[in-house]
């Protein structure tokens, strides 16, 4: 029998109803493939953080340990055989070290993209683990001023470098808990190294050399074996990760690139001319990070050079009991910066978090400058270590996430490890030996210094809220970039 009209009409509705609704057998497929996607991404993004952070902690690591073994052998009789203890020699051959690093930042942050992160890590590693271990041998304070020279342009590259590496492999989401456990891992050895130096110490007069040479000779030579090590062990770029040794294939160093693209859509550098990279020296927002790596870096070089001698000449430690407790605040720090990066990566937290470590850190250094009890001076240094160190890893992802372009990165990495050196220069010479025990002048501006990270934290806040408010309404294209926003 003919199929009446009206029959006709709702076979034909359902079948345009089925062919405009999804296929449910679809719709799992896809499911299915993003499921299959993020698995993947998250197995690169493991092999990335085994590969990357681990010898990204240990040469940044090194990198303190060889520049502040002198840390360690200024509570030794170093000072007095090369005279360093006469005027502000000891002082001197501190900053003299950071002026040869800041000038040296950007050629060898450059370098890092031109040569390639494996060719250009391992040769200035193995080099400053050279020079370290030649310090050993220095007879007079003229010459280890001079080593402090080489060592400061050997090591130019290795925290600016580091931190531009990074940001290139990780999306603005996943960036704090990356440098945190890049600090972690630094601040683990370096307090390690603290102990080590105090076994070395006891080594002095074997084989005919001092204590504080032992300390020289040894860490050098680890560092140059590492210098060679890094070579296989360090990673390229996203794009070009395939060729690294046993490491990502072709397919993954795609992907990798791909979710970096869409990210933040600056996967690929142009190709290099110096203007491409001074151009952003016109961006203010630059200079407010670098005043923050500044004020930062006025406390941490104060801590990390002189924490010994305010441990022996401010609390009355003898000089091994100095040495060994300038380790456990560095121990405590990592449990800081851990806990702040996983929220602020979370919750896509920076300026808060920033604050918070600040005022921790007012804090600490209130009960280490004002309270009359050793102990409780003590604890004053955990918290002040604990906040600085923290506030690395939130300073290094608040710069990253708000900057677009391969070469802007590039620029800004060692622009702020610039100014984190300037300030270890000012930072060199607030702990005043006359100033024993109180070191008021240090308490001060570190404090006053911290006061004014939050009050630039303040302002750049304010400025991007008004600038992702505009962006939102179509006014305006932030860092060039379609979508873009600032993280705050």
């Amino acid at each position: 029998m003919a199929k009446s009209a009206s029959a006709r009409e709702s076979e034909t509705l359902v079948a345009n109803v089925q062919d405009v609704l999804p296929n449910e057998e679809d719709e799992q497929q896809e499911e299915q493939g993003v499921i299959d996607r993020q698995a993947r991404e998250k197995k690169i993004r493991l092999k990335v953080d085994f590969r990357l952070c681990s010898i990204a902690g240990i040469l940044c690591s090194l990198n303190l340990l060889d520049s502040g073994v002198i840390s360690s052998a200024s509570v030794t009789s170093m000072l007095s055989d090369l005279g360093l203890d006469q005027g502000n020699r000891y002082s001197v051959s501190i900053f003299i070290f950071t002026i040869a690093s800041i000038a040296f930042q950007l050629p060898s942050t450059i370098a890092v993209r031109t040569f390639g992160p494996r060719v250009w890590f391992g040769v200035i590693t193995f080099c400053f683990g050279i020079i370290t271990l030649c310090t050993a041998f220095v007879q007079t304070w003229r010459q280890m001023i001079a080593l402090r020279i080489l060592l400061g342009m050997a090591m130019s590259g290795v925290y600016p470098g580091l931190t531009y590496l990074i940001s290139t492999w990780y999306t603005r989401n996943e960036q704090q808990l990356r440098f945190a456990l890049l600090q972690s891992g630094e601040v683990i050895i370096l307090a390690t190294g603290g102990i080590v130096n105090f076994g070395l110490n006891k080594l002095d007069g074997s084989h005919g050399l001092k204590g504080w040479q032992w300390m020289f000779v040894v860490q050098g030579a680890i560092t140059a074996f590492f210098g060679i090590l890094t070579y296989w062990w360090m990673v390229d770029f996203p794009e070009n990760a395939h060729a690294s040794f046993m490491f990502l294939s072709p397919e993954e160093s795609e992907i990798s690139a791909k979710r970096i693209q869409k990210d933040r859509g600056d996967v690929e550098p142009d190709p290099f001319s110096w203007s491409k990279v001074l151009v952003h020296s016109k961006d203010p927002k630059v200079y407010g990070f670098c005043v923050l790596y500044f004020l930062q870096n006025l406390v941490s070089t104060s801590l990390s050079y002189f924490l010994p001698i305010i441990l022996q000449g401010g609390m009355g430690f003898s000089s091994d009991k100095a040495i060994l407790l300038s380790a456990p605040p560095y121990y405590y720090s990592v449990i800081p910066a851990i806990l702040s990066s996983l929220i602020g990566d979370k919750y896509q937290l920076r300026g808060p978090i920033i604050t918070f470590n600040c005022i921790c850190l007012i804090v600490g250094f209130c009960m280490l400058g004002f309270s009359d009890q050793v102990t409780v001076r003590y604890i004053g240094t955990y918290l002040a270590t604990g906040a600085y160190v923290a506030n690395w890893a939130g300073m290094a992802t608040y710069q990253a996430n708000n900057i677009v372009g391969q070469w802007k990165r590039v620029f800004t990495a060692a622009a702020v490890t610039a100014f984190n050196g300037a300030g270890g220069i000012a930072g060199s010479f607030i702990v005043r030996q006359p100033e024993a025990p109180r070191y008021i002048t240090a308490i001060w501006v570190s404090i006053g210094s911290h006061i004014v990270i939050i009050g630039c934290i303040a302002a750049f806040t304010l400025y991007f809220y008004m600038a992702n408010s505009r962006q939102r309404a179509g006014k305006q294209v932030l860092e060039a970039t379609q979508g873009f926003r600032f993280t705050y």
